[in-house]
């Protein structure tokens, strides 16, 4: 499995940090880092660097996060809604992103903060009116995601961009793995919060395949390569405390592992 990562030397970098201010990539091999020109572009760039020098950042640097609700079955019914006719569409802005090992934030605004694990895809090239079958012509590689939530602020506003687009309310995984080295089908959601196993779902439990997802965004979006999906959530979702640490794990591909801090 290739261990794709972003980074910088930089040890005071946002996490948010972009392509253009300074982040690189390289591929993780035996504790050192092997420059490349980008995730697309896998030519080598620069000399090995230890990785106890570099700053590990998201994965993924989108100029937009999309994700999917409500797109496993018994996620929608533990909230108490009905199961989605078509894909459920929100956006995270891209300030939300923090690397695994990054604080997540909990808000003053909010009482009710929740974990939700999800399977990221990582767009590899400009996509609009993708067809269902050819979506893996478009998926770079996959990642780890912590859809966090307030869910309380969520129910109150009925739209979800305050509920979901704090700072620190995107922790990703800190490497990206190719679509092509992995088996979609073999693939689980697992989160564990304060080591006990809250979130244990196979990615086939999707009501929405990453096929129907991008077939239905990109009749309304233009992806861009390095754009991220959330896929959505499977059952067992709940209450953060500050204090607590949340772990989101994909045997195959990675995890994301933060803790959750007062505000």
């Amino acid at each position: 499995m290739t261990q794709y990562v972003r980074f910088t030397l930089d040890p005071a970098a946002p996490p948010t940090l972009t392509d253009a201010n300074g982040a690189r990539y390289g591929i993780l091999e035996d504790g050192a880092i092997r420059p490349v020109r980008s995730l697309f572009a896998p030519e080598p760039d620069g000399a090995v660097i230890p990785v106890e020098q570099v700053k590990l950042l998201p994965a993924a640097s989108p100029s937009k996060i999309v994700c999917v609700g409500r797109n496993y079955a018994e996620h929608a019914k533990e909230l108490g809604n009905d199961i989605p006719t078509e894909p459920l569409i929100f956006l995270k802005p891209p300030s939300s992103l923090v690397a695994d090992g990054d604080d997540v934030v909990y808000p003053k605004l909010s009482s009710n903060l929740h974990y939700e694990g999800e399977l990221g895809l990582i767009i590899s090239k400009r996509a609009r009116n993708v067809k269902a079958e050819d979506w893996r012509d478009y998926v770079w590689g996959y990642t780890c995601v912590n859809d966090v939530t307030a869910r309380d602020l969520q129910r109150k506003d009925g739209q979800w961009t305050r509920g979901k687009g704090f700072d620190t309310f995107c922790p990703t995984g800190r490497w990206a793995v190719p679509i092509k080295e992995v088996d979609f089908d073999s693939l689980r959601v697992q989160t564990w919060l304060d080591d006990k196993c809250v979130q244990d779902a196979p990615v086939t439990n999707m009501i929405f395949s990453p096929g129907a997802i991008l077939a239905y965004v990109t009749q309304f979006l233009t992806l861009e390569p390095g754009d991220l999906i959330a896929t959505g959530t499977p059952e067992g979702v709940g209450p953060m405390q500050v204090g607590s640490k949340v772990r989101v794990v994909v045997p195959g591909v990675g995890q994301v592992e933060n803790t959750i801090v007062a505000e």
